[in-house]
């Protein structure tokens, strides 16, 4: 099979599944190759996410490996098959970062999706007055056409909260970020009212730390937790300055449950929560 150029986020992470069963089951790569009657490279190229996988052949390394969870053997199966479809976000391959696919990869392919802001508001809240004056802020400055693919991304990315596959979201916003102006006051009333009226879907809870809380775990921070299908194919995802990071490890992974879970300690109750948006949007 040829290798590809650039594997995508979900790819990736299919090829490291692949590679920690084989360690879970204290397999070499020479030796997976011997029960499969291949070469080593094959299977070294698997769990690199430089050549593709069949489901039959993912289904077959498991049996090798003698993996005892049928609901990851499933999902990992269901992973080779899904990408298979034409996605919206394809049409943005080669005109966005890398990045910003994957980050629409694995919200659309979430059961669940946690976040946490501190400074900037959820993107998938975000109008596109407000998206387009965060990517006017961007150093060095982005070109007028890298700026409007950006914010129609965005945008497009918040399909995952609607119609009839919504995903169940639980936002936690510091009021800091609802204080801020990106685009002017305008803008942020807006934008404020964008998030009132989300906050009363079925499908969407919004909880907000206010300044009264003082320190709180997690200060700083902005995640996005997706879940995954099984807890072992959950995914964080931080941003950073030099674009979208994801974390796939167990422990991690746990730390972030419990990171999120604190932070919504911290946070009013959704009712109080959307009261305090209302309260600020009146300010503004």
């Amino acid at each position: 099979m040829a290798q590809r150029s650039v594997p995508t986020g979900r790819q990736r992470r299919l090829a490291t599944e692949m590679r920690r069963m084989r360690e879970h089951a204290d397999v070499s790569v020479q030796e997976a190759a011997r029960m499969l009657g291949a070469d080593r490279t094959m299977v070294s190229n698997i769990e690199a996410g430089r050549t593709g996988v069949s489901e039959e052949r993912v289904r077959q390394l498991a049996c090798l490996y003698q993996c005892p969870d049928q609901k990851l053997v499933d999902a990992l199966a269901e992973m080779v098959s899904a990408r298979k479809t034409k996605y919206w976000w394809d049409e943005y391959r080669g005109k966005l970062p890398d990045g910003f696919l994957d980050v629409s990869e694995v919200e659309h392919h979430a059961t669940a999706i946690r976040t946490a802001q501190t400074v900037h508001l959820p993107g998938l809240f975000q109008t596109e007055e407000h998206a387009r004056a965060l990517f006017d802020l961007v150093v060095p400055e982005l070109p007028r056409l890298q700026v409007e693919l950006g914010v129609a991304h965005r945008l497009g990315r918040q399909r995952v909260l609607e119609g009839d596959g919504a995903r169940p979201y639980v936002g936690i916003i510091h009021e800091a970020a609802l204080r801020m102006r990106f685009g002017g006051r305008d803008v942020a009333r807006r934008q404020l009212e964008r998030l009132v009226e989300a906050s009363h879907r079925d499908n969407v809870t919004l909880l907000v730390i206010p300044f009264s809380a003082g320190s709180f775990h997690g200060a700083g921070q902005s995640v996005l937790y997706a879940e995954g299908p099984v807890p072992q194919l959950d995914t964080v995802q931080l941003d950073t300055a030099y674009g979208a990071h994801f974390v796939d490890a167990p422990t991690p992974l746990a730390n972030y449950r419990t990171l999120l879970g604190l932070m919504e300690r911290s946070a009013l109750s959704a009712a109080e929560s959307r009261q305090l948006i209302r309260s600020i949007a009146r300010e503004v």
